[in-house]
């Protein structure tokens, strides 16, 4: 009986985020405490001194006031800090919506499980950068 308790998986929710260029992958544990661990860091050690940012990745979990019932567990690719703490907002209210569904109008209203479309220009030839041409000069 013991073999097949540790062989039993805990109940996890799993919602993937992204933004710009950041991809994150982000697991809800439920009956957690409201550690909120990205790429093996806290979330003081990963954004630092960004508050901003803290605030961004916690408001589907304040909004719901789900904030001490789960813990989340993240790991994030690409992007810099702004876009990364979007992509987990994304991730943790798909992960919402799977685990709690009754939620979903509150968290689609707010919205955070739309995804920012928003994304680099492509650079073009004859320019510098996407928009920025050489300067122009008349002889």
């Amino acid at each position: 009986m013991a073999a097949k308790k540790a062989l039993k998986k805990k109940l996890q929710y799993w919602g993937t985020g992204r933004r710009k260029k950041a991809i994150a992958r982000v697991r809800l544990i439920p009956e957690g405490t409201g550690a909120i661990v990205i790429n093996k860091r806290t979330i003081d050690e990963f954004f630092g001194g960004l508050e901003v940012m803290k605030l961004v990745v916690r408001q589907p979990l304040t909004l719901t006031s789900t904030l001490e019932k789960y813990d989340v567990a993240v790991n994030v690719i690409g992007g810099g800090p702004s876009g990364q703490a979007g992509a987990i907002r994304h991730g943790i209210a798909r992960a919402l919506v799977i685990a709690e569904p009754e939620l979903k109008p509150q968290i689609k209203a707010a919205g955070f499980l739309t995804r920012d479309p928003r994304m680099k220009e492509r650079k073009k030839y004859g320019l510098k950068k996407a928009r920025k041409a050489p300067q122009f000069s008349k002889r």
